[in-house]
């Protein structure tokens, strides 16, 4: 069965029109005789949107109980059955209330498509995974409800929904969104025309990267190799000295210049050993060009200039920015630099940025790797001018009546075997002396064009230019390889020094370290292998770059790490002289991973000792304070069933009371122990809705004495967004506990005022006290009052309160009270407020239900 396509309507924000644009098509598609339903939508009382669902078949909900209260869901059992053409369903990131089939909207979805039925779907921007921290740092709002970006980006369409900030704020104003005493609130908070419009720009850019995809896609797809300027994108060539950064900051601005442009640093390295570049300097700029925006690309090509254009046009590239060449003068006879190259072979759709700097016309120096390595250019320069140069200097001083004496002409022919060593090493020059030693025979030593010497002088003459020419090639040859091994040393040293400062950092991010691996040698790919034993298979650990190896022995390069690991390499053979600097990367790769696993089972270790602690803790609890109210009740029991005693009215009453105090002792004791595992097994699902405190507070006043606690709620204070189970067991912790120490002639403060965006409920007691310094440990599970008698508690009411408050997006905190006491602060959001909408935005006082609309969308 083929896999069904899907649809999504896109928008910056609710009310842009994402489910009536939905709506709409699915009406378009009806009238084509397309079998539409609805499977899930909300109109949240909107009367157009309510309108457009008029005349479209709509799937039964499914209802579901919890705690209390009975929420519908899309029922997924339903719709596979109907098996229509198109499903519509509404608010993909919505979270589904516990007990249904899937805990996400989007699974649900992904069901539907697997079974064959195209799904059409709307979601905000906001609820993008990637963008959860950027919407929040822009609204104030943590986004509760998320679907992952690649399954947004895996959709066959995706459609925007756009408004203009002012056309949604009128929409808003006329009551189109939300219900009038809702409008105010919402205007001068989410909706502000800054978040609008900053939500409206990170919708827009999504949508682009997108569309970039597909178009990179097609091009692909068709091999279109030309440059479309669709979109600006600077390409930085990058040779790893320190002329990079600003090269990176000159692009930046460029780019500052057009809005959408991007930046991409490429450096290229040869397949000819460690690369070329300072690590140190190459980190560096990597996380420049990072910090600005831009990204950063490694690529192996043996032709700069060459693999340089075929990077920037495969990223449909729009400019290209290079330094001014290092080069000396004299440097250029071997050739154009990759600047003049480049521009002259980009073509009419690449413009190409030649920036200066201060290291340009300097000279290289020493080459960090590579130094004495003769390139092909150089070779070929050597040949030329110890074969080509002597039979030309030949022709000059044969056709030229000067006569300059055989000693004369040896000098010539002696430079030009200098020149051959200097350019092409040994063997031009060897080659240089062979052919300038028979030319002089033949030309200039008597008798001429005989390769026979008649005047024993020029026999020793010719011997001591050939000894010379052998003499000075093998020195220069000499010093390149001394030159070679200098700078080899120095690569790696400079390697190895850069690798021991990120052991000594504590540095343990095994990708960046393969990475640094993939750089410095110049690989495609690097992959870190494990196996448990010699016949076990082996299992990746950690790779970095495009197909990584399962094995060691598919690699161009494997080095072993003890038995039962290995660092499998590809792009390249690697020379004899690197393998030892691979191995102190290999060596460190295996570091990184003990230290990462050593880290795991540290926490394991914590969470464990933890739990040993809080089972000492329960121990306790169980061994005195569960088995006191155990005692009163059994003591109360057997009374009552002695047949001894003659008990009179009063005293069964009182023995009965006793037994009912010590069961709901025990009920509550085991209720915070619950609550407690909950908390810590992350088990505690908060279902927000839109309250006032006064229908809340003063049922958690329920377990204290009548009197005990005072209640002072304004009419006038905003609705919070809680869920109202856990408030009230948090606060009525709260409450006993500050009864548990206060003087008995007073009675507790409850009382709770607005701040800004904010609530906050305020449990104020004329106890003891607490000190500074225990002010947080309270909080923790099974913590008492240094004097608490035994049998007051075993700790857990404020661990509890604390976790249901953090649990719904609150703060719970402690403060001394003015005047000797304790005060237990606890803060909730506003739901008129902006960080108040997280989680239920003005719509959601309609119906309660964990919406991804109404709980998430503001």
């Amino acid at each position: 069965m083929a896999r069904g396509k899907l649809r999504i309507f896109l928008g910056a924000a609710p009310g842009v029109g994402k489910t009536y644009a939905m709506l709409s098509e699915a009406h378009r598609r009806v009238e084509r005789g397309t079998d539409c339903v609805v499977a899930f939508v909300e109109h949240h009382d909107r009367p157009r949107t309510e309108v457009m669902m008029h005349g479209l078949e709509q799937v039964q909900r499914r209802e579901i109980g919890y705690r209390g209260g009975v929420f519908t869901e899309m029922d997924v059992d339903a719709v596979l059955e109907r098996a229509p053409a198109v499903a519509l369903v509404d608010e993909l990131a919505h979270t589904n209330v516990p007990g249904s089939r899937n805990a996400k909207r989007w699974q649900d979805v992904e069901e539907l498509l697997k079974a064959g039925i195209d799904v059409v779907s709307a979601v905000n921007i906001q609820h993008l995974e990637s963008l959860g921290d950027v919407v929040e740092s822009i609204t104030g709002v943590a986004q509760r409800e998320t679907v992952p970006d690649e399954v947004v980006r895996r959709a066959d369409q995706l459609e925007l929904v756009d408004m203009s900030p002012h056309s949604l704020r009128r929409r808003m104003a006329h009551g189109n969104i939300y219900k009038p005493d809702k409008v105010d609130a919402a205007l001068s908070n989410y909706f502000r025309p800054g978040n609008l419009t900053a939500l409206r720009e990170l919708a827009l850019l999504w949508v682009a990267d997108r569309v970039d995809e597909y178009l990179q896609q097609y091009r692909g797809e068709h091999d279109i190799r030309s440059t479309w300027q669709a979109r600006e994108r600077i390409v930085v060539g990058l040779t790893g000295g320190p002329e990079g950064r600003t090269l990176i900051r000159r692009a930046a601005r460029m780019a500052a210049k057009g809005s959408g442009s991007e930046i991409l640093a490429v450096y290229i390295a040869r397949s000819d050993g460690l690369t070329s570049a300072s690590p140190k300097e190459l980190a560096f700029q990597r996380t420049l060009v990072e910090d600005l925006g831009g990204t950063f690309h490694h690529v192996i090509g043996e032709d700069i200039p060459s693999a340089l254009l075929e990077f920037a046009r495969g990223v449909n590239a729009t400019q290209i920015v290079l330094g001014s060449s290092r080069r000396k003068t004299w440097q250029y006879i071997f050739g154009p630099g990759v600047g003049q190259t480049v521009a002259r072979d980009s073509g009419p759709d690449l413009d190409v940025h030649i920036v200066t700097h201060e290291e340009a016309a300097k000279g290289r120096g020493l080459p960090v790797a590579r130094g004495a390595r003769l390139g092909h250019v150089r070779i070929i320069w050597g040949w030329l001018a110890g074969v080509v140069g002597p039979a030309l200097l030949t022709v000059l001083l044969t056709n030229v009546d000067a006569e300059l004496g055989l000693a004369n002409d040896m000098l010539l022919f002696l430079s030009l075997t200098v020149a051959a060593a200097l350019l092409g090493g040994l063997l031009p020059a060897l080659a240089s002396a062979a052919f300038g030693s028979l030319l002089l025979n033949y030309y200039f030593a008597p008798p001429l064009h005989l390769l026979t010497i008649s005047n024993p002088k020029n026999i020793v003459a010719i011997v001591i230019f050939v000894s010379v020419a052998v003499a000075v090639a093998s020195v220069v040859d000499q010093a390149a390889r001394r030159t070679h091994q200098a700078a080899r040393l120095r690569a790696e040293s400079e390697i190895l020094s850069f690798l021991a400062g990120s052991v000594l950092r504590g540095e343990t991010s095994l990708d960046a370290l393969l990475e640094r691996v993939r750089e410095t040698f110049a690989m495609e790919s690097v992959a870190l292998l494990e196996r448990k034993s010699d016949v076990d298979p082996w299992v990746r650990v950690g790779s970095v770059g495009p197909r990584p190896l399962a094995r060691p022995e598919d690699a161009d390069v494997d080095m072993p790490i003890g038995d039962h690991m290995a660092m499998a390499l590809t792009g390249r053979v690697l020379p004899a002289e690197d393998r030892r600097v691979l191995g102190a990367f290999a060596a460190q790769a295996a570091v990184v991973l003990d230290r990462r696993r050593l880290v795991g089972e540290a926490e394991e270790a914590r969470r464990l000792a933890e739990g040993n602690r809080i089972r000492t803790a329960l121990l306790a609890a169980v061994s005195h304070d569960l088995r006191t109210p155990l005692a009163a009740i059994k003591a109360a029991v057997s009374s009552l069933r002695s047949d001894d005693v003659s008990w009179s009215d009063e005293d069964e009453a009182e023995l009965l009371a006793g037994i009912e105090d010590g069961a709901d002792r025990l009920d509550h004791l085991v209720g915070n122990l619950l609550d407690v595992s909950r908390l810590q097994t992350g088990t505690v699902t908060p279902l927000i809705r839109e309250i006032d405190l006064d229908e809340v507070v003063p049922m958690a006043l329920g377990g204290v004495p009548e009197g005990s606690a005072e209640l002072d709620i304004p009419e006038s204070l905003p609705m919070v967004a809680v869920d109202p189970g856990l408030l009230e067991r948090a606060v009525a912790n709260v409450v006993e506990n500050a009864v548990k120490y206060n003087p008995g002639d007073v009675p507790v403060t409850v009382a709770a005022s607005a701040l800004g965006d904010r609530v906050e409920l305020r449990v104020a007691d004329r106890g003891p006290g607490v000190p500074d310094e225990a002010k947080e440990r309270i909080f923790e599970p099974f913590q008492r009052l240094g004097d608490a008698p035994r049998g007051v508690g075993v700790g857990l009411g404020l661990a509890v309160a604390r976790g249901f408050a953090e649990a719904m997006g609150g703060t719970l905190g402690a403060e001394d009270t003015p005047g000797g006491g304790m005060t237990m602060v606890l803060t909730l959001r506003s739901a008129a407020g902006p960080a108040g909408a997280g989680s239920a935005p003005p719509a959601g006082s309609t119906p309660a239900t964990p919406s991804a609309e109404r709980q998430s969308q503001l």
